[in-house]
């Protein structure tokens, strides 16, 4: 039995290991900004080379079978690894190895390459005994992803000031504004459209005479970020899709509102509700890899779980390149599950990555009940533009 003093010293263990892995993580975000300032490039390359392997589907490093495979067929080992990996991983320019695989020279030099930087790895902490990825490793590749992301949409101006009136599909009506295109009919005002066709002298009622109300948030926003990690999200597809969670959960946070995070393949994978806890979300985004098929109707089901009940604005962010696979009529269930969702005040906006016809219609049905947008992305450099220019629709 644990009685009130166990349970208040259990209470303040966990606050301290807490805190402890908090300062840990200060500490490695110190040694990591100071390597930035330093630019010691090799502390840098390592946590890139682990964030790539882990959006590669790699869980640990093997140094023979890298090498091996290398050896055998370059071209299977640039579709498992990647040529960021085999670069990091070698010295190399990917296309210098391709065309000196094959002399003997070059592949004792390879091996010791790998082998050598393989050992960099465990010696700082990176990789276990076995090769196998350790907490710091991941922390390290947490904190890459972090400051390239950052550094890529702060010079650009990607990440902006919300405006101090927020217009969004909840709350109380405002002012009006013209009609566009994606505004739902039911927030029309029909009055006021009426006088402004009338003030215009038209003799009839047209679409460019139509006002709808513009409405301010009743305050915090919630977030849920739900990213497909199948299979053929492996690789570059996935890494964007990280990059982008990383900078919808720093903007977001700035903003004082809450986000959420759901990973699924073929199974919800992991799911931390909606949050402030920036450090968490960013480790969680990081330890994403791909496998296996797509369940949407899971996602969904968690996604409303994930929001409280309460009147506060409420929306989903779905991002995958594919239709849902699991189940017997996944395409039907999906669509259920996104009414049901629409139903408990939750909006959905999806990104799909260069969804084929098929995948495209059903994520406009998706969108369509979910009173959310539908972004179809051939370029994954605008993956964080989109999801933050989703976020700043909402909010």
């Amino acid at each position: 039995m644990i009685t009130g003093s166990e349970k208040l010293e259990l209470k303040e263990l966990s606050k301290a290991e807490e805190l402890t892995g908090k300062l840990a993580f200060q500490q490695l975000e110190d040694k990591f900004m100071h390597s930035v300032l330093e630019n010691d490039k090799k502390i840098i390359d390592s946590g890139k080379l682990i964030s790539d392997a882990i959006s590669q589907g790699m869980s640990s490093f093997s140094p023979d079978l890298m090498f091996e495979q290398l050896v055998k067929s370059y071209t299977i080992a640039k579709q498992i690894f990647g040529e960021s990996i085999i670069r990091l991983v070698s010295g190399y320019e990917p296309d210098y190895v391709k065309k000196n695989i094959g002399i003997p020279e070059f592949q004792k030099e390879l091996k010791e390459k790998i082998q050598q930087k393989i050992g960099e790895l465990k010696e700082e902490g990176f990789l276990q005994k076995d090769n196998s990825l350790a907490e710091k490793g991941i922390e390290l590749a947490s904190l890459v992803l972090y400051f390239e992301e950052l550094d890529k949409i702060v010079p650009k101006g990607i990440i902006g000031e919300r405006a101090g009136k927020k217009q969004f599909i909840y709350g109380e009506k405002e002012d009006s504004r013209l009609y566009k295109k994606g505004d739902r009919y039911r927030d029309i005002a029909l009055k006021k459209s009426l006088k402004l066709s009338i003030r215009r002298g038209h003799s009839y009622f047209g679409s460019k005479d139509l006002q709808v109300h513009e409405k301010q948030s009743k305050g915090q926003t919630y977030i849920v970020y739900a990213l497909d990690a199948s299979g053929s999200m492996k690789g570059k597809k996935i890494d964007a899709c990280k990059r982008a969670g990383i900078a919808l959960a720093y903007k977001a946070i700035n903003e004082k509102d809450k986000v959420g995070l759901i990973v699924f393949g073929s199974e919800v994978k992991e799911i931390i509700e909606p949050t402030v806890d920036f450090t968490r979300l960013l480790k969680e985004i990081t330890r994403i890899r791909a496998s296996k098929e797509t369940d949407i109707v899971s996602t969904l089901q968690k996604a409303i779980e994930l929001f409280p009940s309460e009147g506060i604005t409420k929306h989903l962010i779905l991002i995958t390149d594919a239709l849902p696979t699991k189940g017997e009529e996944p395409e039907k269930a999906t669509l259920e599950e996104a009414s049901i969702a629409r139903s408990k005040g939750i909006t959905i906006s999806l990104i799909g990555i260069n969804l084929d016809e098929k995948g495209k219609k059903l994520a406009e049905k998706i969108v369509e009940l979910g009173e959310g947008r539908l972004y179809v992305v051939r370029n994954l450099e605008n993956v964080d533009k989109i999801v933050l220019e989703d976020y700043y629709s909402v909010g």
